[in-house]
């Protein structure tokens, strides 16, 4: 069977101001290296549709939601942090990014599809239930995983983040929900500066060293997440894929290469399989340095559909 590849067109017309590190190019680099390694071969293509207010409102609160589309400009820009702003486009993109993960995880669990890479933007770990922040507006991945658990009802779902922030949104909308196992590996010392203390005994966090390097990382899954994961067996696996840990992106310095990304997603494949049904779903977060994300992207969705 083919994984899905869940984009659209939108997700390129969201943009906040030159030199921004969080730029339209972005997809552009991924889907490059996708079609040149011949990837998008074994791939179905999708256009992520528009998430509903219902489906953003599992994981945010509703007055969260009808704030942040109102605010919405029609020309310009309108400052939400220091660091993300929305253009006209930029409301439109965030539903479709969170609408993909709504749609990824509706096509996994028909089984219509083994896995699926959502190619989307803006990102979505740092927003909280009522917050945008850190170039995030709607926790896509955590509308998902709300999705498989509430309307399809999953009981155990693990979010995997390796992004080289710490993803406090996510944290913030699962913390206490037993039925999310989140496990993240990040660098300590960096926006959005927490992580260092567990909120809940569903989260796994472990913050590495800065320039830790390949083996911290591998040891670091090893030790922390697989066991965790392979105790809590759960029914679907979601990554919050960030790639800015590459030792070429300076936006960090764990110091991480593409084999990193293809090895980690290849261990959360083997859990998936034990547990899940082989059930994995990732969506776009971090990774700025258009050459080295567009390269580990394609390494780590070469291992998501197992191609040789």
């Amino acid at each position: 069977m083919l994984a899905a590849y869940i984009t659209h067109a939108d997700c390129a017309r969201h943009e906040m101001g030159p030199q921004h590190p969080e730029c339209p190019e972005r997809l552009g680099a991924i889907n490059d290296q996708l079609l040149v390694k011949g990837l998008l071969d074994y791939m179905l293509p999708y256009d992520a549709p528009l998430a509903t207010e219902e489906q953003l409102g599992r994981a945010h609160s509703s007055l969260y939601v009808q704030e942040l589309m109102a605010m919405a400009p029609t020309e310009g820009h309108v400052q939400v942090d220091p660091d993300t702003s929305m253009n006209p486009h930029t409301l439109k993109a965030a539903l479709r990014a969170a609408g993909a993960a709504v749609q990824a995880t509706d096509l996994v669990l028909a089984g219509e599809v083994p896995a699926a890479f959502c190619a989307v933007r803006p990102p979505g770990h740092h927003a909280e239930r009522a917050a945008a922040m850190g170039f995030c507006f709607f926790n896509n991945v955590a509308v998902g995983i709300r999705h498989a658990l509430d309307v399809h009802g999953l009981e155990r779902v693990a979010l995997i983040d390796f992004d080289v922030h710490h993803g406090n949104g996510s944290e913030d909308i699962f913390r206490g929900d037993s039925r999310v196992l989140m496990c993240s590996i990040y660098e300590k010392g960096l926006y959005p500066f927490n992580g260092e203390n567990a909120v809940g005994p569903n989260m796994v966090n472990v913050g590495l060293p800065t320039r830790s390097g390949s083996d911290a990382f591998r040891d670091a899954v090893l030790t922390h997440w697989i066991p965790a994961l392979d105790a809590f067996r759960p029914q679907l696996i979601y990554i919050s894929a960030g790639f800015d840990a590459h030792r070429e992106d300076d936006m960090g310095n764990l110091g991480l290469v593409e084999a990193d990304y293809e090895w980690v997603t290849q261990q959360l494949l083997a859990v998936a399989k034990r547990h899940g049904q082989g059930r994995v779903i990732s969506c776009l977060e971090g990774g700025y340095v258009l050459s080295p994300l567009g390269r580990s992207a394609a390494a780590h969705v070469k291992a998501l559909i197992g191609a040789d």
